[in-house]
Parts: C-alpha cells; sequence; structure tokens
C-alpha cells in the first residue's frame, strides 16, 4: 500500500524578521513567494481569512510555486465566527468564488477555523458541514476544521466530521485543546509551541518526533501523540496525505523548523 503524500510548511510567507535570516540579505521582497516554496512544500495562507482576494493574485500564487506545492487557504472568518454556523451558506460561496480555481493543483486543503469561544452544538455543526462542497470549479476539495473549545472533546463531534469527509486539525499548543482523531481524508497538524531559545523552534528530538509522526501517519498509521485527547474509537487504518504546518509560537523560528523537519525526512 503506498503511503501518503508529506508536506511541511508555514504560516504565511511575508514576515520582516525573516529577511537576513531564512531569506537571504538583500532577496528582493517581491520574490519572498518563489524563494519559500523552492524550500518548503505547502504554505497556510491567513490573508484569505481576513479580506477577499483577486483571481489574478491566486494565478501570480500558482506560478511562483513548483509542482507538488501546495498553498492550504484559510476560510473567511466570516464563515465562522457567527453565531449560528447553519446560516453560513452565502459566505462559503462568496469564499469559494473569488478566484481558488486559478490555484489549479496548487490548491491544498481549506482551513476553517473556528474561534476559542466557538462551543460545540451537534445540530449547527452537523448543518454547517452539510454545507462544505466536495469539489467547486472542476476541483476536488479538502476540508479541514481547527475548533479550539474543550466541548469539542467529545465522540459525537468525532462522528460528525467523519460522516462528513471533513479531517480535523491537530494542534500542539498549551491554548487549545489537541483532539486526536485519524478518520479524515488528510492529515493536518498546527504546530504552535516553537521556543525563540531553540534555532529550529523546537529542539532536535521534537522535531524528529514530528518528522516520525507524520510518516506513520502517511503510512497508514493511527499514532494520535504528541496529541492528548482521543475523542473516539481508532479509525481504520489507511495511508494519508499529510501536512505540518508550524505556525506562531517564536515565529521566527518557523521556517527552520520546518527545513529542519524536511531534513530528518
Amino acid at each position: 500500500m503506498q503511503a501518503g503524500r508529506i508536506r511541511i510548511g508555514i504560516g504565511g510567507w511575508i514576515f520582516p524578521p525573516w529577511r537576513g535570516s531564512f531569506y537571504p540579505a538583500g532577496w528582493p521582497q517581491a520574490r519572498e513567494l518563489d524563494y519559500a516554496a523552492s524550500r518548503l512544500t505547502a504554505i497556510e495562507v491567513n490573508g484569505t481569512y481576513y479580506s477577499r482576494q483577486k483571481p489574478a493574485t491566486f494565478a501570480a500564487w500558482a506560478k511562483a510555486a513548483p509542482d507538488g506545492f501546495v498553498f492550504a487557504l484559510k476560510a473567511s472568518r466570516f464563515c465562522t465566527n457567527r453565531r449560528v454556523l447553519a446560516d453560513a451558506g452565502e459566505g462559503i460561496a462568496r469564499f469559494l468564488d473569488q478566484g481558488l480555481v486559478e490555484l489549479g493543483d496548487r490548491l491544498g486543503p481549506i482551513l476553517w477555523q473556528f474561534m476559542p469561544t466557538k462551543r460545540f452544538d451537534a445540530e449547527d455543526f452537523g448543518a454547517f458541514l452539510r454545507l462544505l462542497p466536495a469539489a467547486h470549479g472542476g476541483l476536488p476539495l479538502q476540508h479541514v476544521v481547527d475548533v479550539r473549545h474543550e466541548s469539542f472533546v467529545d465522540p459525537a463531534f468525532i462522528a460528525l466530521i467523519r460522516a462528513a469527509g471533513v479531517a480535523l486539525v491537530h494542534t500542539d499548543s498549551s491554548d487549545y485543546p489537541a483532539i486526536g482523531d485519524a478518520s479524515g481524508p488528510i492529515r493536518y497538524a498546527r504546530l504552535m509551541a516553537a521556543r525563540a531559545e531553540e534555532p529550529t523552534g523546537y529542539a532536535a528530538p521534537e522535531i524528529a518526533r514530528f518528522a516520525a509522526l507524520a510518516r506513520d501517519w502517511a503510512a497508514g498509521g493511527d499514532p494520535d501523540q504528541p496529541f492528548a485527547h482521543a475523542a473516539a474509537d481508532p479509525a481504520p487504518a489507511r495511508p494519508r496525505d499529510t501536512f505540518l504546518f508550524y505556525i506562531n509560537g517564536a515565529k521566527l523560528r518557523a521556517p527552520h523548523a520546518a527545513l529542519a523537519t524536511i531534513a530528518a525526512l
């Protein structure tokens, strides 16, 4: 059985402290995406959470990225930061219609991130999941949810996302619950506990552990450590494409953590 593909990346590519640390001194700012995409295998785009982009922008991103590279897009906050999620249909359509298809095969997962105050409501959350289409403009879509309230540590939540074919973010953070589930169509980890005193954000043994975890996930294993909660019965093991993103924490170190993980793999 063939293993899934592993992609390692960071959040965004525009961050001034990376100039001279990740980006070579004097590297043109207009070509920072070219540089990042040539050394990493994925980037999670945060800008799509805050504002709409133009089709030409997505086309330019696709042109800058090599074969095999993908952009994970954070969905608009106007879809997820609402009291009644079942009413998000129009916002979801607007998000998908802004020109995502211009990314073509560079389109990776779509991340639906919820506020830390958003509690689990099975009926409302189930209605939201039913609004997420399997494809758009001829492109298949992979959906991932990032939930941040302890009330989601509930087998009913896992049952809902399994039925919808939606993946769950695995979070390494002291601020949000780490809910482990291997049932989704992909594995998607957001590693948020990097430390400034570590040149690679995480110490070498931690980097090695994440690399081993990614290999195991891609091969079809079901290790949910270092993620704390197992919220449902184990899912059938099968190979899955796997994404590890180094996000926040000591952001200066994120590219170096990603590069160290790629080297470990």
